[in-house]
């Protein structure tokens, strides 16, 4: 049997087109579009290619760019590159399991680290702690 992620169908096989156009072929959302701008329960992100954490809710933040913000993510889980389209210079973040883009990192977040992931709220499923309402 083939590893789903490898094929870019997700830990279920039913990736959105959308979600497949985001992680696949580095697109990006709507600002403001993501349901998971709001979410507030404790939880963890994670990638909706491979099902990979990426993100533990207490380092989620309101950054008031339009997509879901974090300050800091889990330690190996993602990876970074230099993304030199548009005419400007940023760094990627994709996922270290799967390599699907997930959004970019920006060096004006809040303490501790003063990050901003600035990350496609259709690459990342959020999974609530138990008990979490």
């Amino acid at each position: 049997m083939s590893d789903p992620a490898q094929k870019g169908e997700g830990q279920c096989g039913c990736l959105s087109p959308e979600q497949l156009r985001i992680l696949r072929e580095h697109g990006t959302e709507r600002p403001g579009s993501s349901p998971l701008n709001s979410e507030k329960r404790a939880g963890e992100y994670r990638c909706a290619g491979c099902g990979t954490p990426l993100f533990y809710s207490g380092t989620k933040y309101e950054s008031g760019s339009g997509w879901p913000s974090f300050y800091d993510a889990i330690p190996g889980a993602i990876g970074t590159t230099t993304d030199t389209s548009h005419g400007m210079t940023r760094t990627e973040v994709h996922c270290a399991h799967c390599n699907g883009h997930l959004g970019h990192v920006f060096p004006d977040g809040p303490p501790p680290t003063g990050l901003r992931y600035c990350m496609n709220g259709l690459a990342l499923t959020f999974i609530p702690r138990d008990g979490a309402s």
